[in-house]
């Protein structure tokens, strides 16, 4: 069995001011710690990159060497693996579009759902709603549901 996992829970873990940083962090530390394989998309890692020190989004932003220290830290993890676009994923993106209307800050998401679908991982944990919308994809909510070793 693996899974994959959105920003969201990355940009959550390394905000201590979030509501949701505790939860964050208790998910991480235990899909780091599990056997199961935690896939990292490339899009995901950019994005946590992306958003952690971006001061207009994060009231304290990471400095670029923490944001690529925190990164550095789970990449290294040996159950965890990044996953990326390989041939066909045009073919595997378009399948989505036509089962859900993809338009506006949904191509992003859709983006991401081609991908993990594309490279068979078909369980994704976020707090994005949005996801929901794409057939093929179990998506489950890490604020919502039991911690991934206690359910």
């Amino acid at each position: 069995m693996s899974y994959a996992i959105d920003v969201n829970v990355l940009l959550y873990a390394s905000d201590s001011g979030s509501k949701l940083h505790d939860r964050a962090r208790t998910f991480l530390q235990e899909s780091i710690e599990d056997a199961e394989l935690l896939y990292v998309p490339w899009p995901v890692a950019m994005g946590y990159l992306r958003i952690a020190t971006h001061p207009s989004i994060f009231a304290h932003p990471l400095s670029p060497t923490e944001a690529i220290s925190n990164l550095e830290a789970l990449l290294r993890r040996p159950n965890v693996r990044t996953v990326a676009e390989g041939d066909g994923f045009w073919d595997a993106y378009r399948r989505v579009n036509d089962e859900v209307v993809v338009r506006g800050n949904l191509v992003p998401d859709a983006h991401l759902a081609s991908l993990l679908i594309q490279n068979g991982v078909t369980e994704l944990w976020t707090h994005d709603r949005d996801f929901r919308k794409f057939p093929g994809l179990r998506v489950r909510d890490p604020f919502e549901e039991p911690l991934r070793g206690k359910g």
